[in-house]
């Protein structure tokens, strides 16, 4: 696992399959994604030296695919969210949303849905890699957290999956365009 400092108050911890969680330091501490749950030893280790992993108070889950929600339960007093849509799909068919029977059956946590912003962070509804997808905008430091919606080099996630909005691409990508961003923070580095 490799963790970088990206910006005041954030760092990077790239992991397995080049999944990265991010962590937000806003005063509170916040974590993007929770990473793939190969790197549950590292994600322990590294976390652990900077920051005491109880007062991380919040995760906010970009999308619920296994290699983002794999170390959900390393947040012990941490309340969870995801899109409404993300949430609706996972209560359809947990299977379908998670894409792993091994993470579904250990991925019992009560979600919450996103508000349309926490603290400074503002919640961008991308369908398309998934029907709920989310983007996060921090505009103070000019950072755009896109889980798997784009990625480096104008890549853009999958939208063949079972609860990809495959139709909603296009219209979610041309919305990230008025965001001046500094950083590009996407959910893998491919």
């Amino acid at each position: 696992m490799k963790v970088h400092k990206i910006s005041d108050g954030i760092w990077k911890l790239t992991g397995t399959d080049s999944v990265n969680a991010y962590l937000v330091d806003i005063g509170e501490k916040i974590m993007i994604d929770a990473g793939n749950r190969a790197d549950r030893q590292d994600m322990l280790r590294f976390l652990g030296n900077m920051a005491d992993l109880g007062k991380i108070s919040k995760v906010i889950f970009t999308h619920l695919h296994y290699d983002h929600i794999g170390n959900f339960d390393i947040f012990p007093k941490a309340e969870f969210f995801a899109s409404d849509m993300e949430i609706k799909d996972f209560e359809r068919s947990t299977h379908d949303s998670v894409l792993d029977k091994d993470m579904v059956e250990k991925f019992n946590i009560k979600l919450k849905p996103l508000p349309d912003r926490i603290g400074p962070l503002e919640i961008i509804k991308t369908p398309g890699h998934t029907a709920g997808s989310i983007c996060i905008w921090y505009p103070e430091k000019k950072v755009l957290f896109t889980g798997d919606t784009l990625f480096p080099n104008k890549n853009i996630g999958r939208t063949d999956l079972p609860t990809s909005a495959p139709s909603k691409m296009n219209d979610s990508l041309i919305n990230l365009l008025r965001y001046n961003l500094k950083i590009l923070a996407p959910g893998h580095d491919y």
